[in-house]
């Protein structure tokens, strides 16, 4: 077998969706004759763990190895569990961080991390190795360690680096610094990964050394076992159940959403009894506020943070799944990997997203009630069009072969293709 050493800082026990990306490749790996020695972190600060996630990754086998740090969320690991704080607070404290850790604040742990891989890749045979980002200074390791031992690197992109929608640059100096690090990050790579066309576009427009063949879109995916081996819940009434599976951050909230429902609520009370709205993951101190000042809390069913095989029980729990992106700058390439997990549910979805790479997706799909983030009354109308299609037992479904393209098998196996071609071209 090939053997890779993946580099990932977010992996099980911690939990949320940009976990899962990378779990789901080294499970299916050895399917297609790879195996992976996943490299990570230890004990740190983290308001989300699942180890429903761990088993798995116990159950396939996976060779995990995990390096300390110094940096604050290691630190602050010693304090016990810490809770996700107020989004105007995480803001503050996401622009101090980058003001200060140039890539970001995972530098420390990267130094620790260079050591183990060090170890690794001097006392092991390795053909390749993928290193996965966010943390973007987990890119810089994977370019010291390609210019050290000379093995094909393969960077993968959950989201953007530089010009990202969370990106805060103090100064047109950190500005330079973080295009600079992620230009020599690309210039050791092999071949790029990223999950969606609208950042292949971004990266190459900012390093345009790059061909449009060194970039290879690999999507999010679902997993078919997670959908095949967990059953929903039986209803205890006809309710419609629409449901938000995961996080509101900064790009987006639910406060269109909710005050759409209450208007209709107001004006349609006949239909809003017949509906719940269900929240699965963090709904947040400041959108619960919203839900009792809007008098919602008949129909809001808050389920708070659940590992990821009951969250999958919830979606295939309801009628209509609901996802949510706001407006902000370079928003067209976030696309959530909630998303994917939603048509592995085959289920209808109100996809209240501006033009971009989720609009698109949501689109393809086909199953998907499309609005803008912020149009209360489209959003209102859209609630009631589904409630009346339910009622009639006429919600769409989408075309399962489109669907099937995003299996993480499937999508694991495109994975190794790319990287088994490189590796017989550095063999050569």
């Amino acid at each position: 077998m090939f053997k890779v050493l993946v580099i990932a800082y977010y992996y099980p026990p911690l939990g949320l969706s940009g976990v899962q990306r990378t779990l789901k490749f080294v499970k299916y790996m050895k399917k297609y004759n790879w195996e992976p020695v996943v490299l990570t972190t230890g004990n740190i600060a983290y308001f989300a763990h699942d180890y429903s996630l761990l088993k798995e990754s116990d159950e396939a086998g996976v060779w995990v190895v995990r390096a300390g740090g110094k940096g604050p969320h290691s630190l602050l690991s010693k304090f016990g569990t810490v809770t996700i704080p107020r989004e105007f607070i995480r803001k503050i404290l996401n622009r101090i961080s980058q003001a200060v850790y140039i890539p970001d604040n995972k530098i420390s742990w990267t130094r620790a991390a260079y050591k183990t891989a060090e170890d690794l890749l001097s006392s092991e045979k390795f053909n390749a190795i993928f290193v996965t980002g966010p943390p973007f200074s987990s890119f810089v390791l994977g370019s010291k360690l390609k210019k050290k031992f000379n093995i094909p690197l393969f960077l993968d992109y959950r989201d953007l680096w530089f010009g990202s929608y969370f990106a805060f640059y103090l100064t047109p100096f950190h500005k330079l610094l973080q295009k600079r690090h992620e230009y020599l990050s690309l210039k050791s790579a092999d071949r790029i990964f990223v999950t969606n066309r609208k950042i292949k576009e971004k990266i190459l427009n900012y390093f345009p050394f790059l061909t449009f063949e060194d970039i290879i879109i690999l999507p999010h995916g679902y997993d078919v076992e997670d959908f095949e081996k967990l059953k929903p819940i039986p209803k205890p009434n006809d309710k419609l159940i629409i449901t938000y599976s995961g996080i509101f951050m900064e790009y987006n909230s639910p406060k269109y959403f909710l005050k759409a429902f209450k208007e209709l609520s107001v004006e349609r009370p006949d239909v809003a009894k017949d509906i719940e709205l269900h929240f699965v993951g963090f709904l947040r101190k400041e959108n619960k506020k919203l839900i009792k000042k809007l008098k919602l809390e008949e129909f809001v069913k808050d389920h708070g943070y659940m590992n990821h095989s009951d969250a999958i029980i919830k979606i295939k729990s309801s009628d209509i799944l609901w996802i949510m992106v706001g407006r902000k700058r370079n928003i067209d390439a976030i696309l959530p990997g909630k998303l994917y997990e939603y048509m592995g549910s085959l289920k209808p979805i109100i996809a209240c997203v501006p033009e971009g790479a989720a609009k698109i997706a949501a689109k393809e799909y086909g199953a998907s009630f499309i609005t803008e983030p912020d149009d209360v009354e489209k959003i209102k109308d859209t609630i009631l069009e589904v409630y009346e299609l339910y009622k009639k037992n006429q919600l769409p479904s989408p075309d399962a072969d489109y669907v099937a393209k995003f299996r993480r098998d499937f999508l694991t196996e495109q994975l190794t293709k790319q990287m088994q071609l490189m590796v017989k071209d550095d063999l050569i």
